[in-house]
């Protein structure tokens, strides 16, 4: 098949799960098929100049387009929120309108034959003429809507709480009307999958759940030795430029950390991830004990040095890919409901569920008995090297190629003027 792959940036460099996930089934799929890989970035960056060499490389031809997303900081960020309140799109929609892409798509189609558009991002989908031949994929990396409704009930003050609210409908009324243009639909976990079909009305939903290299973490596990793990060190990893994992590291350091430190005054909390706010920085150099790894070239050392990883999360969609990486490390996890949701994983026997409040009490019995953890941890891993590894997912997601061109592709319904204006 010749298959586009439409994203909302560059998975090259992977650094985030949303990116790990895109270029690893772009990876194992290259070799069977002809894939077009369509990006966004700004003109020399990291992506723009190491993602084109990497993607030729593996079989991918790849065509970057030098329009970034505008960033979510800064005073003109704020002024674009306010404009949102007068648009019928949520802001993640909107900003996402790109001229520039929307040429490059409708000039592709124009000269190449496609067999496949898919859409890494949703409103992607409205960047391609509805008259243009081809089925359309939509992979749902969350729900938004559910992200969003969480947010919203999480939210004490009354005022963003009522913004955030807004932003919840938006998505629920956009994603409803994606989901039904699109000829299928590909969600990650079971639970989201179940959310496309019977809150959106569309039935063609197939699950290819997050995953891992299971030959690299078979190598790391030949070269393990629980002894180098340091039984203080709490691990937090996560993107800290997405709201979600924001709220969970709030959480920590306001409450479930300095409980922990009452009742083991040696623990530390180290937090790992890319962009971290400058707000977050500051209030991390007056914490005792908290130490913040931040744009790390590799994690494979915190998941290797830590003795149990934390995912405290409240908020969140799909599936968490730093949970099944810390269990193919062998690496104990303690994680809410919410964090661990969308894997088949069971409470105390593969990981620790522990809510708001019994979490610190969990992490300490954690340090306290890290034998106990470390066999529960194993019977993780087991689990997640048998189920999760991308070259069995890159099957699935094949098999949803194949569903997709057995189906003519559906003419869009007339478009309401708010998702028109995204392209």
């Amino acid at each position: 098949m010749r298959v586009v792959i439409v994203d909302s940036d560059v998975s090259y460099p992977a650094t985030s799960g949303k990116r790990l996930r895109t270029l690893n089934l772009m990876l194992r799929l290259a070799d069977r098929h002809q894939i077009i890989y369509v990006g966004r970035c700004a003109p020399g960056s990291v992506e723009d100049r190491q993602a084109p060499a990497f993607l030729r490389d593996h079989g991918i031809e790849p065509i970057l387009v030098h329009d970034p997303v505008a960033r979510k900081s800064g005073p003109r960020f704020y002024v674009r929120l306010a404009y949102n309140l007068l648009s019928a799109m949520p802001y993640s929609v909107a900003s996402h309108r790109s001229a520039a892409m929307t040429r490059v798509l409708s000039e592709l189609a124009g000269r190449r034959q496609v067999d496949l558009w898919q859409f890494e991002w949703m409103s992607y989908l409205r960047m391609l003429a509805p008259d243009v031949a081809g089925p359309r994929l939509v992979v749902a990396h969350n729900v938004e809507t559910l992200i969003w409704e969480r947010f919203c009930r999480n939210e004490r003050n009354p005022l963003k709480r009522w913004f955030l609210r807004g932003q919840w409908r938006k998505f629920e009324r956009c994603e409803r009307q994606v989901f039904q243009d699109a000829d299928r639909v590909v969600a990650v976990s079971p639970e989201d999958a179940l959310l496309i079909r019977h809150r959106f009305g569309q039935p063609r939903v197939d699950v290819v759940d997050n995953g891992i290299d299971r030959a690299f973490f078979d190598a790391v596990q030949a070269r393990r030795d629980p002894a180098r793990r340091d039984p203080r060190r709490i691990l937090f990893l996560g993107a800290l430029d997405w709201r979600p994992n924001l709220d969970a590291v709030d959480l920590l350091l306001e409450r479930i950390f300095p409980q922990v430190r009452a009742q083991a005054p040696e623990a530390i909390l180290q937090i790992v991830g890319r962009n971290p706010p400058g707000r977050l920085r500051e209030r991390v150099t007056r914490l005792a004990g908290v130490e913040l790894r931040a744009d790390v070239a590799d994690v494979r050392p915190y998941l290797a040095q830590a003795s149990v990883m934390t995912v405290p999360l409240r908020i969140g969609g799909g599936s968490r890919l730093k949970i099944l990486e810390a269990l193919a490390c062998g690496l104990p996890v303690v994680s809410t409901k919410v964090g661990a949701e969308g894997l088949v994983l069971t409470p105390d026997e593969h990981y620790t569920q522990a809510e708001e409040s019994d979490t610190a009490a969990a992490l300490v019995r954690a340090l306290r008995e890290p034998e106990r953890l470390r066999a529960q941890a194993e019977r993780g891993r087991a689990l997640v090297l048998e189920r999760y590894d991308w070259g069995v997912l890159a099957k699935k997601l094949e098999e949803t190629w194949e569903r997709c061109l057995a189906l003519p592709h559906r003419a869009a319904e007339p478009r309401e003027p708010a998702l028109a204006a995204t392209r």
